[in-house]
């Protein structure tokens, strides 16, 4: 691939501000663009309060600064334009780019304080109300560009905030393709017996996500249960995601499988440390959310293990699932139809699931890798850097 920073001399240094580095899809991108930054023979900075993927960026080459930009509090907000402004100038930061709503008005300040480019990526959801809110998210916009994750949310901002279309990017959501198509055999034994999956758990189906109930959780288990009831049992549906301290969520999702009567059938097993693996012992993977997904990572993750999937059918979700194809879609919030689709995926047997799961690798592939997006994020850096350096 090109390299899009080869004209800048000198090479430039990118300052992203994103809440956290714990888990998710901006903190993903986060880390892989940081890399790619480093790649291209620039210079990588990460501001938030840390979280448990700072080692991984400190290995891509990237420098990680802690600072408390994940806080709505007004006079934080303030104190984070100072601190973030000193570091444009110290570091010699050539272009900011903010991945969140909180840390983008301090960051927007900053940088237009040191006259540098700013962006930013909307990776969430885009609300059309109260006012109030459609403000605070108005920052997103008021940069230099603005990058959506997909086609369903930038038509979303068109609609909401009303930016010039020759601000607005899409560029779909990167997935390292290798690290979810190549998982040896010792990692998925390993995640098999922490799981507590074997020769007994029939047809294994994975709802990947963050425990939050717009994602859909307890769809999957009202959905396991139907499935049961038409008469297939041989099945284990595993929660996987991180509680991110939603502990009456957690109590609630419990409740609901034992509810079910599906105690020996679907369990949740906690944060996913190792989702390729994850992947792989996953027969068919599940992300119905009854909300519109901006992108929905877990849809394109699991066509690049070669897994087939069943999505809701709105949002980003529409745009990466081929419906028949790479997986099924099926209305959001519709328990029956889940089912539904739930019962086709195991009626098609290996053999078929197998086939679904290679065209949707191929499709993975095509549109939705890493170095595509990165490359394209790092030209409309290279686009905005060499315009201020005229």
């Amino acid at each position: 691939m090109a390299n899009p920073f080869e004209n800048l001399s000198p090479r430039p240094t990118i300052l992203q501000v994103v809440p956290a580095l714990e888990t998710g899809g901006a903190e993903r991108t986060t880390v892989d663009v940081a890399r790619a930054v480093v790649a291209a023979g620039g210079r990588a900075i990460v501001a938030s309060r840390g979280g448990r993927m700072v080692p991984e960026l400190a290995v891509s080459g990237a420098e990680h600064i802690d600072m408390a930009v994940h806080s709505k509090n007004p006079v934080i907000m303030a104190l984070n334009v100072e601190r973030l402004a000193r570091v444009i100038a110290r570091e010699g930061v050539d272009l900011v780019h903010a991945r969140s709503r909180a840390p983008a008005w301090s960051a927007l300040a900053a940088a237009r304080r040191a006259n540098v480019p700013f962006i930013t990526t909307y990776h969430s959801r885009v609300h059309e109300k109260p006012r109030l809110k459609v403000f605070y998210n108005s920052v997103m916009v008021r940069g230099d560009a603005v990058i959506a994750n997909s086609a369903y949310t930038a038509g979303n901002i068109r609609k909401v905030h009303a930016p010039q279309d020759g601000r607005i990017f899409t560029v779909p959501r990167g997935i390292d393709i290798e690290a979810y198509a190549s998982v040896t055999p010792p990692r998925i034994e390993a995640l098999a017996r922490r799981w507590g999956i074997g020769e007994t758990s029939g047809t294994v189906f994975v709802h990947a996500a963050r425990l939050t109930r717009w994602k859909g959780q307890l769809v999957s288990i009202e959905a396991a249960r139907l499935l049961a009831e038409s008469g297939i049992r041989d099945f284990t549906l595993l929660l996987a995601g991180d509680a991110q301290g939603r502990d009456n969520y957690v109590s609630e999702l419990e409740s609901a499988i034992a509810a079910a009567g599906l105690q020996g059938r679907a369990r949740l097993v906690g944060h996913g440390e190792d989702m390729a693996a994850g992947y792989a012992l996953a027969d068919v993977v599940l992300s119905p959310s009854i909300e519109p997904e901006p992108f929905g990572r877990t849809a394109v993750e699991a066509q690049a293990a070669s897994r087939p999937v069943i999505v809701s059918d709105a949002g980003g979700q529409q745009e990466t699932v081929i419906e028949g194809e790479t997986g099924f879609r099926v209305a959001p919030g519709d328990a029956a139809a889940l089912a539904e689709a739930m019962k086709k995926a195991v009626e098609m047997g290996p053999e078929a699931r197998a086939a679904m799961g290679a065209r949707g690798h191929e499709n993975a592939v095509a549109h939705y890798s890493v170095g595509v997006m990165c490359e394209t994020t790092l030209g409309i850096y290279g686009q905005l850097i060499a315009k201020r350096r005229g």
